[in-house]
């Protein structure tokens, strides 16, 4: 299940775990938040006791959507034409 959220300056995106057979093996929510120039990802880690917080550049979100669709290997995007 996952739920999407338009706030004033980003997209907000929870993805909740309802996959595991036992609910010991369920995942805390992540949450994706989307800005104008990055996107972060947030889940709690219960050994913690905190947030872990990862921060995508646009690039590097666009490099891990391509990389999710190619075989074993070392790649580069070409950039899109006016973009850098």
């Amino acid at each position: 299940m996952f739920t999407i959220e338009h706030d004033f300056d980003a997209t907000i995106i929870t993805l909740v775990d309802e996959g595991a057979p036992h609910p010991e093996a369920l995942r805390d929510d992540v949450i994706i938040t989307a800005f104008e120039d990055c996107v972060t990802l947030r889940q709690f880690d219960p050994r913690r006791e905190d947030d872990v917080v990862i921060t995508f550049s646009l690039s590097q979100l666009r490099e891990l959507a391509a990389a999710l669709d190619l075989p074993e290997g070392s790649y580069r995007l070409n950039p899109k034409s006016g973009h850098g």
